[in-house]
């Protein structure tokens, strides 16, 4: 109050060495409200100077009771300073603006223009606006770097404002106070938060294209940048509910107890079940660090099936997780990358599960929490928690879902959500291109679903899906051109990696448990899959019955059917090209041989699509529970509750098991290979690395990657069509030390098969040949003694032939 009449605006202007701009400043802002008829006051928030500029100020004061001066004690940030003055302010409306004046005071006028008549909120200069004028321009880095903070923030935090730093802003007085006096943030961030918290409260803001200038001795410095990123961070962390929060720590102990026993024992601790994949991914993990750190080519190496190499790209080293990992690879070792990656990519795909049907699927948190958790923790997902970090962490799928079903909205901002479902696939495709095709496919199944159930739907969705698929296109394609390119037709690039007609599922699989559930029972899901980490499906009978039942009781909603639809129709895809019918001697074809043989589709293990299901019965799964759950009858509610929990406890994961590594051979670990082994050569370990023995690939991680091996544990190309397979293209020597080492008799070795032996060594560069201690040792010394006509010696705990030139 002033006079006992209310004022009609306060202007806040926060402070921080600003003597030689200040008194200019302040002389501005009062000139030009000195002509106006608005009661108004002038506030000038010194931030915790060590210059004059709360001298200036009071001076000002002292000339005019108009202005005040609030002083802080420190220097905290903008935000701090704002903070203190809005909430010192007395006005109707509050006018923020930097002492630098870069937007002329004048502007006011356009301000309060917008605020009276669109009803607004808040009417925020922009610089972003087609009608702005931009009389000085910043560098050209400080304006790249603002835009992309300007389309950071508009992803995350508030979508649809195009400029959220512009110094220059009016709001409602009463709102603003309550806004600051809800804020936290102490830094520039302080502008995302204040109107970030107008839009959860439903407070309309409207963007005004103003006159603006680069102003010299800007405080804004390279470094801001980055604290802003940090702000924004925490405003996502701090806009996160009690619950959310409790959900994910929830869902973090549960990967946790997955693979507690890993985390115990990381110096020896193995998968079990992992076959031999574990030793292909911590070798992955440590390739693609070392190539980091040595700015080589990320996309081939020839660190494995030395010479030939190995397309890195045509494999699954997940480089968008491996590159930014790569630091901790070489700090902590690609043991500590592996347990980090499925660990935290287990969570983090629970979580992403969890917002995508809390946003689409139910309102209630708790439901759309266990939704998610099921999608992330379904048993198909644990089989390849073993083994395969590709099919298991899943975090972009929900994302990109997201963008999708927003785009099938009438007023769906297409350019925004088609760059950024450009950009979410181009980074899924770094992760696993496979899990991308899956759910392509699970998303066209249940958009065919929906389509039939809600055919009014589609006529509105059909053009601005297509447009923003369109844009996504435009975004994702050149991203990966190149990579892609040297997928499938640089180095040793192949295709079809073919599984034969077998790789489905049975339909029994459906109704049993994984060997990895609580109610599972190996003997009887060993039967049924391809391997322990292809065990697709294997739901059980309860929960495939308690789906049946949400389906019956809810199918007059269109997203019940269209869910049921996309789960039976990927299940009867996942039988593979034929079916058998079990217990019968009746084999049906499968619809899957329609795909089989397409493009990208004949490499898929078509037991894998079941994996479909996961998210499709874990949405099912939601609806009902958030239904229960906003029922009055208690009964109905107790009694569906617990048909739910009888479905889903037999299917709850059990921690993985581990197994303890044998020792790595100390002529590897000690370095002593390295006076054997010349620059350009090789190490030939017995027998050859191949995917069924792939210790191999530990030791050289453990000896700092010193040395290249033969074959390995990859895919690659064989024969004249590059037709895939899992490994390097076999030669005679390997095949002969792998069928010695397996039991088979040593054939009688002359002449022939010592030429051949000479030939394989000299197209492998080898070094020298190792033969570390293992089952059937003796027969394999014996083989490789007549092959290189000559005994070796003992070195290190292993056996040694110097073959090198």
């Amino acid at each position: 109050m002033t006079d006992g009449r209310p004022l009609d605006l306060s202007v806040v202007v926060p402070a921080y060495n600003e003597e030689r701009r200040l008194g200019p400043t302040l002389d501005a802002i009062r000139d030009h409200l000195h002509s106006s008829p608005l009661t108004w006051e002038l506030i000038v928030v010194d931030d915790g100077s060590d210059d004059a500029t709360a001298d200036i100020a009071r001076e000002a004061a002292a000339q005019d009771a108009r202005i005040r001066l609030v002083a802080a004690e420190q220097n905290r940030g903008k935000g701090h300073a704002l903070r203190l003055g809005v909430a010192d302010s007395r006005g109707a409306r509050v006018l923020l603006t930097d002492a630098d004046l870069a937007t002329p005071v004048a502007e006011l006028d356009r301000l309060t223009k917008e605020l009276d008549g669109a009803q607004a909120a808040a009417a925020i200069g922009s610089r972003a606006h087609p009608e702005a004028d931009i009389a000085v321009h910043q560098s050209r880095v400080r304006e790249w770097l603002g835009r992309m903070g300007n389309r950071l923030i508009r992803a995350v935090a508030v979508p649809g404002i195009h400029d959220t730093q512009c110094g220059f802003k009016l709001f409602d007085g009463d709102k603003a106070r309550a806004a600051f006096a809800d804020a936290r943030l102490d830094g520039w961030g302080i502008d995302v938060e204040i109107l970030q918290y107008f839009r959860r409260h439903g407070w309309p803001v409207a963007e005004v294209p103003v006159r603006w200038s680069h102003q010299e001795g800007s405080k804004v410095g390279p470094a801001d940048y980055g604290r802003v990123l940090l702000e924004l961070v925490r405003l996502k962390a701090r806009a996160a509910s009690r619950t959310n929060v409790v959900l994910l720590a929830l869902f973090l102990l549960t990967s946790v107890l997955l693979y507690k026993n890993l985390w115990t024992d990381l110096g020896r601790g193995y998968l079990a079940d992992s076959g031999q994949d574990q030793n292909q991914w911590e070798w992955f993990f440590a390739v693609t660090a070392d190539n980091v750190a040595h700015l080589r080519d990320p996309l081939f190496t020839t660190l494995q099936n030395y010479p030939d190499g190995v397309n890195l790209m045509g494999n699954t080293p997940m480089l968008g997780l491996s590159v930014p990992l790569a630091p901790a690879t070489l700090t902590l070792g690609p043991t500590v990358t592996w347990a980090l990656v499925l660990t935290l990519g287990l969570t983090a795909t629970a979580y992403a599960w969890f917002r995508l049907f809390a946003k689409w699927v139910t309102r209630e948190p708790w439901a759309a929490g266990l939704g998610g958790a099921f999608a992330a923790f379904a048993p198909p997902m644990i089989s390849h928690a073993n083994a395969h970090p590709n099919f298991c962490v899943l975090f972009m799928i929900p994302l990109i879902l997201d963008r999708v079903l927003r785009l099938c909205a009438p007023a769906a901002d297409v350019r925004r959500d088609g760059v950024l479902l450009g950009l979410f696939t181009a980074y899924q495709i770094f992760l696993g291109e496979e899990v991308l095709l899956l759910a392509s496919l699970g998303i066209l199944l249940f958009a065919l679903s929906y389509a039939l159930a809600r055919r009014d739907v589609v006529r509105t969705a059909w053009r601005p899906l297509a447009q923003g698929v369109g844009v996504a296109l435009l975004v994702c394609l050149p991203l990966v051109a190149y990579p892609l390119t040297w997928q499938f037709f640089g180095t040793q690039s192949y295709h079809s990696v073919l599984h034969g007609d077998g790789a489905g599922n049975s339909p029994l699989s459906f109704l049993r448990f994984s060997g990895r559930a609580l109610l599972g029972d190996e003997s009887v899901a060993d039967k049924l899959a391809l391997n322990r980490t292809e065990q697709n499906a294997f739901y059980g009978w309860p929960l495939i019955a308690l789906a049946f039942a949400i389906t019956v009781r809810l199918w007059r909603h269109a997203l019940v059917k269209a869910l049921a639809c996309t789960a039976v129709a990927a299940a009867v895809l996942s039988l593979g090209q034929k079916i058998r019918i079990p217990y019968t001697d009746v084999v049906l074809p499968g619809p899957w041989r329609a795909l089989a043989h397409r493009p990208l589709f004949e490499s898929v293990i078509e037991g894998r699509v079941a994996m479909i299901c996961a998210p499709a019965l874990g949405a099912l799964v939601a609806v009902a529970v958030g239904r229960l759950m906003a029922s009055a009858a208690r009964v109905n509610r107790f009694v569906g509750l617990a048909a739910v929990a009888v479905a889903l406890l037999p299917i709850v994961p059990t921690s993985l098991p581990v197994n303890q590594r044998a020792p790595v051979p100390e002529f590897l670990a000690d370095g002593l290979w390295r006076t054997y082994v010349k620059p350009g050569e090789s190490v030939v370990t017995v027998p050859v690395p191949d995917p069924a023995a792939a210790d191999a690939l530990h030791w050289q991680v453990k000896a700092g990657l010193g040395f290249p091996l033969p074959g390995g544990y990859f895919n690659g190309p064989w024969g004249p069509d590059h037709i895939g397979i899992y490994g390097a293209s076999p030669r005679w020597t390997s095949n002969l030390l792998r069928d010695v080492r397996y039991g088979a008799p040593i054939p009688d070795i002359g002449e022939s098969w010592r030429a051949q032996a000479r030939a394989d060594l000299a197209y492998w560069k080898a070094g020298v040949v190792v033969l570390p201690p293992q089952d059937n040792e003796d027969a394999l010394y014996e083989t490789v003694s007549r092959l290189l006509g000559r005994q070796g010696r003992r070195v290190g705990g292993v056996w040694v032939w110097d073959v090198g030139r």
